[in-house]
């Protein structure tokens, strides 16, 4: 399980959250990574350093390249998180509705 602090801290960065839009399409080295940033690739390696370190994104070595992908399993563990999150809102959500609903029907009664 991801740790939720670490991987939101991480996804802070609007760098960094294009950095996974664009590992979505597949796995990318650091280069692929930096061009479309005006940054050091020294500097997208430290958000990479970041992402790793927040289990979102895993490095293999390939030769003399580390390609980068994305861990599903700790997308998918902010997702659940998000989903309980939602569900609980939209449990409350329901019981207003209800409780509107109820306050209405009580006004409009003869």
């Amino acid at each position: 399980m991801v740790d939720l602090n670490t991987a939101f801290a991480a996804l802070a960065d609007p760098t960094r959250r294009a950095i996974l839009a664009r590992l979505v399409q597949g796995e990318a080295t650091v280069m692929d990574l930096a061009q479309p940033f005006d940054m050091s690739q020294p500097a997208v390696s430290r958000h990479l350093k970041v992402l790793e370190g927040a289990g979102l994104i895993a490095r293999r070595v390939k030769g003399t390249t580390r390609p980068c992908r994305i861990v599903p399993q700790a997308l998918s563990d902010i997702d659940g998180w998000l989903h309980d999150l939602r569900q609980g809102l939209e449990a409350n959500y329901g019981r207003l509705d209800r409780v509107l609903s109820d306050l209405s029907a009580k006004e409009n009664a003869p």
